[in-house]
């Protein structure tokens, strides 16, 4: 499935590695309400609040807006894009795969080798029963207490099928042909931005959750698309750890997009 890379307007050059992610008056101009939420309880912290800067994915430059908005480290939720926007905490951390020089270690390539059976593909954005089904099967082992374990098919259809950019569903399914594993995706100009994942919760020791984004990675390369974004990696949280061992990772911080240094 082509998931479209065309444009309407001219570009903004992309920020250079190491130089401070801004987004220029002329792309802010036509979208000037951006949105503070009120402070809830922060989901990834215990003790912490948490609030976002949010606005609106609208008109035919949606996409364009996007596209810029996520190398300032915003992600999307329906027709939102979002960013945190906490008092006195920066635990949230921007991250993204560099795909030039990602280079397989030995743990993603054991994982590449128990999925070689799981084959996946990029298809339409539209919701599916079989989806569903695993969607709430993943929801209720891993996250029974949040508000998507209590998301019905109409819930569902609308993440996937309310976006106002270019947007697919990557469908990993195993040799007998059943849906293992899904990921819900955008492509922007510049990559791929995962933007929710699921998979069977009764096969664990196939990784499936690392083996979505390493797909996503090669897809990229077959693409020329340099980057895999990955959303936020939060060190204090160990629901978001794994993001950290992906080889080639790169953090979005006050002087840019820089690579991430993992302790050896």
């Amino acid at each position: 499935m082509d998931i479209g890379s065309g444009s309407t307007k001219p570009k903004v050059p992309r920020p250079r590695q190491g130089s401070p992610a801004v987004l220029a008056p002329d792309i802010l101009e036509p979208f000037q309400q951006f949105f503070a939420t009120a402070a809830i309880p922060c989901p990834y912290v215990s003790g912490r609040s948490e609030r976002k800067l949010i606005v609106e994915l609208a008109g035919r430059d949606a996409a364009d807006f996007y596209d810029d908005l996520s190398r300032a480290g915003f992600r999307r939720s329906h027709r939102f894009a979002y960013r945190p926007a906490c008092h006195n905490c920066a635990a949230c951390v921007p991250v993204r795969i560099a795909v030039e020089s990602f280079a397989h270690t030995r743990s993603t390539r054991r994982v590449r080798n128990l999925n070689r059976g799981v084959a996946g593909r990029l298809v339409a954005p539209r919701a599916a029963p079989e989806q569903f089904q695993l969607f709430l099967a993943y929801q209720r082992s891993r996250h029974r207490d949040s508000d998507m374990a209590a998301m019905s098919y109409a819930d569902y259809r609308n993440m996937v099928e309310d976006t106002p950019v270019r947007t697919a569903i990557a469908e990993f399914r195993d040799g007998d042909g059943r849906l293992a594993a899904a990921s819900l995706i955008d492509r922007l100009d510049d990559g791929l931005s995962a933007v929710y994942s699921f998979y069977d919760p009764t096969q664990d020791r196939q990784s499936l959750g690392t083996w979505t984004i390493l797909w996503l990675v090669e897809e990229s390369r077959r693409l020329g698309l340099p980057y895999v974004y990955l959303g936020y990696w939060i060190a204090e949280s160990p629901k978001m750890a794994y993001k950290a061992r992906f080889p080639a990772l790169e953090r979005l911080g006050p002087a840019g997009w820089t690579p991430v240094e993992i302790p050896g």
